[in-house]
């Protein structure tokens, strides 16, 4: 009996819906060549939703999200949707609102050097070497959901200064949200090098002392068979780029962990190789790291590869399928090695007849999947 998965798509915004096709593209080879069968209902979030309901994430999105085995989002947001009103929806209201429905509370970002796209790196290629890690960030807490408010005619100095306006968002973190993050970075070191380093700003903020000792508490309870490293967030943004290779658990919170991983995509040579995963209570979120490129939306040319590679990890994650992974990597490894490259990863070694757009790369991959093995 054909096993059956259900997938919601969440399309979006900007060049969205053109890498979720190459996304569908994909998985129905895989299911022909594994036996599966791929049903997908799409729905909207985002920008596209509040242009059809006036929010960002309609009733009728959650339900489909929550009766899926798995959430595959491609990108959300836009200029079009660029506001300061308080009042009015926002795009990035939908995404956070859906991860904290479903109870995805962890983010893991893998960071793959492909041999291929070395010189597409924004650092010299001897910087890269070994490099492999995976950024391990808390998703539902911090400054992103804590009480905020902007307040109007507030009162100014002391000594009598003019009334203005005055605005604060809170980064608040409670003790289970810190252990049960930390507990999926420990975890995941178990099954590569055993390092994990844990990112904060214990040296200012109380929330960051909190979250230091709340992971040593837990390091020396259930695994000091690991090795864990503390290091301030400013610190590991420059280590990013003065040697990559030293991390190989990287555990944060979540707005530090949101600026850590968009530096650490540039690694690969592109945001459009970063795929990610949302895991915790409901079903699982799939999405690539990088945003919705309006400016390219509807001309082809946007790079399908990280969403693929989210495919990736959804069939390691939610479908128990690591075979079909293990083919959908090699597949990517072997296209690129050929050459052929989208825009974004392009270089001046690059042969022009080997520059392709969005759908020629879902076709390449297509064609790599049904290649005799």
């Amino acid at each position: 009996m054909t096993t059956t998965h259900r997938i919601c798509l969440l399309p979006g915004d900007g060049i969205g819906p053109e890498i979720t096709a190459e996304a569908v593209k994909v998985l129905d080879v895989l299911g022909e060549l594994f036996d599966v069968t791929f049903e997908y209902t799409e729905a909207l979030l985002g920008g596209a939703a509040i242009d059809a309901t006036g929010t960002a994430l309609p009733d009728a999105t959650l339900q489909a999200a929550r009766a899926a085995d798995a959430v595959l989002l491609a990108a959300i947001g836009g200029p079009k949707w660029d506001t300061t009103d308080p009042e009015k929806p926002r795009p990035e209201q939908g995404l956070l609102g859906i991860r904290k429905e479903l109870g995805l509370y962890a983010n893991l970002r893998p960071v793959k050097i492909f041999e291929a796209l070395r010189d597409a790196s924004s650092l010299k290629p001897e910087y890269l070497e070994g490099v492999d890690m995976l950024i391990v960030r808390e998703l539902t807490g911090g400054l992103y959901f804590g009480a905020r408010a902007r307040e109007r005619d507030v009162p100014g100095a002391a000594t009598g200064g003019a009334a203005g306006q005055r605005a604060y968002d809170t980064m608040e973190y409670r003790e289970f949200e810190i252990e049960r993050i930390a507990r999926v970075a420990f975890d995941a070191a178990r099954t590569r090098s055993g390092t994990v380093h844990s990112v904060d700003k214990a040296n200012v903020l109380e929330s960051s002392r909190l979250w230091r000792e709340i992971v040593h508490r837990l390091h020396e309870a259930e695994y000091s068979d690991l090795e864990l490293i503390d290091q301030l967030v400013d610190n590991s943004a420059m280590q990013l780029i003065r040697w990559p290779a030293q991390f190989d658990v990287m555990v944060t919170e979540n707005m530090f962990g949101d600026i850590l991983s968009d530096e650490a995509s540039m690694l690969t040579g592109s945001l459009g190789m970063l795929a990610s995963a949302s895991l915790g209570d409901g079903a699982a979120l799939y999405e690539p790291s990088h945003g919705s490129a309006p400016d390219i939306a509807g001309q082809g040319v946007a790079n399908p590869l990280a969403m693929v590679l989210s495919v990736e990890l959804m069939l390691r994650h939610s479908f128990a399928m690591p075979d079909a992974a293990d083919a959908l990597s090699a597949a990517i490894e072997g296209v690129l090695a050929e050459g052929w490259r989208t825009q974004d990863i392009a270089d001046s070694a690059t042969m022009p007849q080997r520059a392709v757009g969005t759908a020629a790369m879902g076709d390449l991959l297509v064609e790599a999947l049904r290649a005799p093995r």
